[in-house]
């Protein structure tokens, strides 16, 4: 937790506790995805992360982009060429999440296993996986 009685404040807004910062950070569907991606890969262009992770658009991409680069978590490098390149990658800070997001996955993978077919998925929308998947 952060000092008794201190707030945290990042663009704005004011957080209780070192916890709640973190997630203001890295929370959301989107950002542990891009986060993880660009930790394997070192380096990406836009179009790369936005082939790999299926389901983001272009614009909510670019907005949690410029949300963790602003935040210190990725850095962007523009390539003055023609055409001219973009490409991302973590920052020191950023590299520091990989770790805790490998123990996130982990984490899932035990979820899983202990959990029953029945159990993880009686909410309506689920279809069985099929040969493991």
């Amino acid at each position: 937790m952060g000092a008794p009685g201190k707030a945290i404040v990042l663009r704005g807004k004011t957080h209780r506790c070192f916890f709640e910062l973190a997630l203001a950070v890295i929370g959301g569907k989107w950002k542990p995805l891009i986060i993880r991606f660009l930790g394997r890969a070192g380096i990406m262009r836009f179009s790369e992360l936005h082939r790999s992770i299926t389901g983001i658009t272009e614009r909510m991409l670019a907005r949690q982009l410029r949300e963790l680069e602003a935040d210190g978590v990725v850095r962007r490098e523009v390539y003055r060429e023609i055409p001219s390149r973009v490409e991302y990658s973590l920052t020191q800070l950023g590299c520091g999440l990989t770790p805790i997001l490998d123990q996130l996955k982990n984490w899932g993978e035990q979820c899983d296993q202990s959990m029953s077919e029945e159990e993880l998925f009686t909410g309506g929308g689920y279809e069985p996986r099929v040969n493991g998947n």
